[in-house]
């Protein structure tokens, strides 16, 4: 073991340190848990994972054959060679997909040009082979290894330099620190991509008299060191999602305590409301019936506006103390966001209405509620756009869960009354514009239906509510387990 050591001269020691970097790149991505996380980024980290697992096996297999070179005889140097050169290929491929990814997500536009910018690097590289007219030989991997580094290395790098930059304004809402070492990931990956790219390897810096693979090797510890930095934005999305389920816990059981307190007072008003609505029915009759009395009639019109406005309050107060209705039924929930949406025709006139309902699976629950749910979203949306707007509505199928997304570009909701807005009564609209029951009482109805109910936006760039339901088969199987 000692004896393989003796043959290292510092160039190897450095490719040794270059490999070992990107291979640990790979394995700090690989062993963190992102399976519950909604972000992007952790949608496609595991392309970066796979670009440093090959990158480091590339440089780890040629520092393995350079040592081992007289020993080997040319066929299995060959053998080794090619297999380097694969892993170099593919490595730069995965890390220009994960570039792309990463622009995608800001720029939708560019995954329509994935393909086509893989299949013209392709192309470059195959003719710069061809170019070289050269027999099988270890000089024909030499060309090949510089033109996957002039092609997919150069190209990747500069594509991962950019998106990391560009998703970092993503993540900085969620941690500035984090986003800061996103930039840098991105800067020392621009250095990479002319380090790595377009310089030769075994290549003497003119300015600078250092190899260029020492260059490499501090652009491999840099940009681990900052991505594994970065990596934190994942507990700190975990912490927030454990704050909330415990805010939304707390709500849950002020609402169930309000819910009983709500169902007392509401029958007690109902039977009273309604027998004066009856009265002021019968006056009306027969004030019209008697003669002309316009102003006692219109009096009693008003005090029978009043009882309307709280006869609906205690309706809406009485869905506090609804449990979960037995008999829910399996229904497509884009039906009820079409019925709600026929409903509110009327409000719908100067209303741009962009529709990307996808195929879902059926879920569990009580067609009536849900309509209601959506009405109070939609109509809310509708009322922050007076003077017309965009209206958003968006469905898929993620991980068992139904998630509805209503987008509007309305006045949006200030960061201090986004956590109070499924609060009983709160309300920003006018005094007699609202009672300030419509989302508690969505809150409520989603929650019986086992799902969850979130607002997110900014003053003036509008809101975005995001409905989640069980689909009928996860439905059903956590009350089998239930």
């Amino acid at each position: 073991m000692l004896k393989l050591f003796d043959n290292i001269n510092p160039v190897h020691f450095l490719y040794l340190l270059y490999g070992a970097s990107f291979l640990f790149l790979g394995a700090t991505i690989a062993a963190k848990d992102m399976k519950e996380s909604k972000l992007k980024l952790g949608e496609s980290l595991w392309l970066l994972a796979s670009f440093g697992f090959l990158h480091g096996a590339h440089e780890w297999l040629q520092l393995g054959t350079w040592i081992e070179g007289k020993n080997l005889s040319y066929q299995q140097i060959f053998t080794a060679g090619s297999v380097s050169v694969g892993f170099l290929l593919l490595s730069f491929l995965f890390l220009l997909l994960f570039g792309l990814a990463l622009i995608g997500v800001v720029h939708e536009r560019i995954r329509g040009y994935r393909a086509m910018i893989i299949a013209g690097l392709s192309l470059v590289w195959v003719l710069y082979l061809l170019a070289g007219d050269l027999p099988i030989s270890m000089q024909l991997l030499k060309r090949a290894e510089a033109g996957a580094r002039y092609t997919f290395g150069f190209a990747g790098g500069l594509l991962t330099s950019y998106g990391l930059i560009v998703y970092s304004r993503e993540v900085r809402p969620i941690s500035l620190p984090v986003a800061r070492r996103l930039n840098y990931a991105g800067a020392t990956f621009l250095f990479f991509a002319f380090a790595g790219g377009v310089i030769s390897s075994h290549y003497t810096m003119p300015l600078v008299p250092v190899p260029v693979e020492l260059l490499r090797g501090g652009a491999a510890i840099v940009i681990t060191y900052f991505i594994c930095q970065a990596l934190n934005i994942f507990d700190i999305e975990t912490r927030r999602k454990i704050e909330q389920q415990a805010r939304l816990l707390v709500q849950a059981e002020k609402l169930s305590s309000l819910g009983r307190l709500a169902a007392g007072i509401a029958h007690e008003i109902n039977n009273p409301l309604a027998n004066a609505s009856l009265g002021v029915q019968t006056l009306k009759q027969k004030l019209n019936s008697e003669g002309p009395a316009g102003d006692l009639a219109e009096r009693l019109g008003e005090i029978e506006e009043n009882i309307d406005r709280a006869s609906a309050i205690a309706q809406e107060l009485l869905q506090f103390s609804r449990t979960r209705g037995k008999d829910y039924v399996p229904l497509n929930i884009n039906d009820a966001i079409r019925g709600s949406l026929t409903l509110l025709q009327y409000k719908l006139r100067n209303i741009d209405i962009v529709q990307d309902l996808a195929a879902a699976p059926y879920v569990m629950g009580d067609p009536v509620k849900l309509e209601q749910v959506f009405i109070n979203v939609l109509s809310n949306s509708l009322e922050a756009m007076p003077e017309g707007g965009k209206l958003d509505i968006a469905s898929q199928s993620i991980d068992g869960m139904i998630e509805v997304r209503v987008t509007d570009t309305g006045c949006g909701v200030p960061a201090e009354n986004q956590a109070r807005v499924f609060e009983p009564f709160f309300t920003t609209k006018d005094i007699g514009s609202g009672t300030g029951l419509g989302l508690s009482v969505s809150y409520g109805i989603i929650s019986q239906h086992r799902g969850t109910i979130e607002l997110a936006g900014k003053p003036g760039e509008g809101t975005t509510v995001t409905i989640r339901l069980p689909t009928k088969e996860r439905y059903e199987k956590n009350t089998y387990r239930g």
